[in-house]
Parts: C-alpha cells; sequence; structure tokens
C-alpha cells in the first residue's frame, strides 16, 4: 500500500467517524472542496462548506447525545491514483447500522460511494463524493427529510 492509498483510506474512513459521532461541522470542513450529492449522473451536487453543513444538518437526525445513534462501514474498497496527475478515484460499498430509542439494531441503509480525490498542497482531499443508495430499511429514525 502507498503512501497516497492510505491517506485516501483515512479520509473514507474519517468521514464515517464523523457522521456516526454527529459532527457535520467536522463533516463540512471534511468535505468543503467537494461536490457532494446522490446518484449516478451528477445532477444536485451541493458545493462548498456552508452548502454541505446545510445539508447534513436538514437530513440527518441527531439525538440527546449528539450523535445520530449510526455506524457507517465501509468496506470493498477500490482506489486508483495517478500519482503524477495528482488525482484518484474510489468505490466502496457502505452500510448504515442504527440503533436508538425505538429501533433495535439494524442495517436501514446500504449501498455505493462513487468518490474523486486531488493533492492540493501536497495532501489528498474529496473532490467529489457521491452515494447512491441500494437498500432501504426504516430510516423513520434517522432521516429528516425522506428519500427522493
Amino acid at each position: 500500500m502507498t503512501d497516497s492509498y492510505n491517506q485516501i483510506a483515512n479520509l473514507i474512513a474519517t468521514y464515517a467517524e464523523r457522521i456516526d459521532g454527529g459532527d457535520f461541522e467536522g463533516v463540512a470542513d471534511l468535505l468543503a472542496d467537494a461536490a457532494v450529492g446522490s446518484g449516478d449522473d451528477g445532477t444536485g451536487l451541493v458545493t462548498g462548506r456552508p452548502g454541505i453543513l446545510a445539508l447534513y444538518e436538514s437530513t440527518t437526525r441527531r439525538y440527546d447525545d449528539g450523535t445520530p445513534g449510526t455506524k457507517h462501514l465501509t468496506a470493498n474498497l477500490i482506489i486508483d491514483i495517478d500519482e503524477a496527475a495528482g488525482t484518484a478515484t474510489a468505490r466502496s460499498y457502505w452500510t448504515v447500522l442504527q440503533a436508538v430509542p425505538g429501533l433495535p439494531l439494524q442495517p436501514i441503509l446500504a449501498g455505493r460511494y462513487h468518490d474523486r480525490f486531488e493533492r492540493a498542497g501536497g495532501a489528498w482531499r474529496f473532490a467529489e463524493r457521491r452515494f447512491l443508495v441500494d437498500l432501504v430499511g426504516d430510516v423513520g429514525h434517522h432521516l429528516l427529510t425522506p428519500l427522493p
């Protein structure tokens, strides 16, 4: 594994850690230079830290402990890196588990991430994060707005 591979894998893991911790400010910092949204076609992508923060705050429920009561599991990570160009792509599967009052531990969502990365100032950062939803369970305790 190259240093670039590890840095990109750490960005992907950091996203899961921050969202599960209810740290939407940290999620917005992590994705501040990226276009973020759902679907394959690229329409409706949100850009800029304020817009990304608003996206998470308006869609994801947080409980009294400040978290959404979730665990994001990311697997099947495929990273392609162009060191010379300072760009990379990644594809992975994700599953969201949730356990909150009124909802026993269960998977509530599963899908795929399609990510693009760029190296700036010697460090890798997200350039785009698309989440594609493949399976939907009981999201009534998780989302503030229904899925499209």
